[in-house]
């Protein structure tokens, strides 16, 4: 019986050939087509990640960088953080850190929320981390979430209300304290006062006992001690006062350079026991008025060159200058003294606090200056360095550029 002939044996093996190719080349068509269109979804992905506004990576459970959205390597300065350990980019260390959240993360299960800090710029920025674990199709955890929002601002915003809303209530405190004690505190001075005159007299029935007479220098300078406490005492009070809401104090121009030379008149003398001490004068040309309390703004500026003048001891250098910034006009006191500790720098304003003596300082200057500064609407700020010196600066709202706005 014979096989009936098909179009396969006339045309041969290459028809098939060419059939085979055909559906290859469909084929290929197709995987291009289809990795086209995945590409254009990881573009469009990616874009949606870049547009987030919170730092963002995703990280597998051995802290491998997976991939990123544009803002990490934007805040953190690294072009390809893919494959690199989170770890040394974050923080720049060579083991995971003690308080990972990822590890959190992997061993509860959950959601990690902590509030980390970071180096960046040299500068330490707050952030809040969540860490999300992330299951396969098995339901095991295999990779990790990793959302940073930077709240340094945020935080230094909230530290600075609450330093208010302490300071208020400070002020309250001390409104009363202050004339609680002022009351007995005249009554002393006033009866202390009255001895005083009195002992010339009360010398002149006793002139011929010379036993008498060493007594009389013991109550001349018992009651000159008492006389000069009290003083002190109603320096401390006056100051204690400015703690509490002022009644209403007109604001007048004032002239930052004339207010700066009448207090180094005021120190006239101190300046002239340290003779070694060099003091350096720099006014912009053209600085505007600022409006305040004279009296009050010498109080501030006498109390920060005071501290300098101690900072630098015999020997040194003070420079006080001026400069306009924008919507500030600033007067800055520069020296080259022992600096502050950086322990200290957060304490600097708070009342009562102080790195000096007991019989040196009270504590109450610099939080008093803060409160005067507050009140007239302005910010003091200090930059130090141990061995280096500090920096204080005021800065007061330039009436111009509130008048232009």
């Amino acid at each position: 019986m014979t096989t009936p002939t098909t179009l396969e044996d006339i045309v041969g093996l290459e028809y098939t050939k060419l059939g085979f190719f055909g559906e290859v080349k469909n084929k290929v068509a197709e995987l291009q087509a289809a990795n086209l269109k995945l590409e254009r979804k990881q573009r469009k992905l990616q874009a949606i990640l870049d547009g987030i506004s919170d730092v963002m990576a995703i990280m597998s459970s051995n802290f491998t960088i997976i991939s990123v959205n544009g803002l990490f390597s934007e805040i953190f300065k690294c072009e390809n953080p893919e494959g690199q350990l989170c770890y040394e980019i974050l923080k720049n260390r060579k083991t995971p850190c003690p308080e990972c959240p990822i590890m959190t993360a992997k061993k509860t299960g959950k959601v990690c929320r902590q509030l980390l800090v970071y180096p960046i710029k040299n500068k330490k920025h707050q952030f809040e981390v969540s860490v999300s674990p992330m299951e396969d199709s098995n339901k095991k955890i295999f990779r990790f979430l990793f959302l940073m929002r930077d709240v340094t601002r945020e935080k230094e915003f909230q530290e600075k209300y609450y330093y208010s809303k302490k300071m208020a209530t400070v002020g309250v405190l001390a409104a009363g304290v202050a004339h609680e004690i002022n009351n007995p505190l005249t009554s002393i001075s006033g009866f202390s006062e009255g001895l005083k005159r009195r002992l010339p007299k009360l010398a002149r029935c006793m002139e011929d006992d010379p036993e008498s007479q060493e007594l009389m220098e013991d109550f001349n300078e018992y009651i000159g001690t008492i006389i000069n406490e009290c003083n002190r005492c109603r320096d401390i009070v006056k100051n204690l006062l400015t703690f509490s809401p002022r009644k209403r104090i007109d604001f007048t121009p004032v002239n930052l350079k004339h207010l700066v030379t009448d207090v180094l008149k005021l120190l006239c003398y101190r300046l002239k026991q340290n003779h070694l001490l060099k003091i350096e004068l720099k006014f912009d040309n053209g600085i505007p008025m600022v409006r305040g309390n004279a009296a009050e703004l010498k109080q501030v500026l006498l109390n920060i060159i005071c501290n300098a003048i101690d900072a630098v001891e015999n020997e040194g250098r003070l420079q006080i200058y001026t400069a306009t910034e924008s919507r500030w006009v600033t007067l800055s006191v520069k020296d080259n003294g022992c600096g502050i500790a950086q322990e200290n720098m957060d304490r600097l304003f708070d009342p009562f606090f102080t790195t000096k003596p007991v019989d040196k300082g009270t504590g109450i200057g610099l939080s008093t200056c803060y409160n005067i500064i507050k009140q007239h609407k302005g910010e003091i700020s200090v930059t130090s360095k141990e061995s280096m010196g500090s920096i204080f600066k005021i800065k007061f709202p330039n009436p111009e550029y509130v008048k232009n706005d």
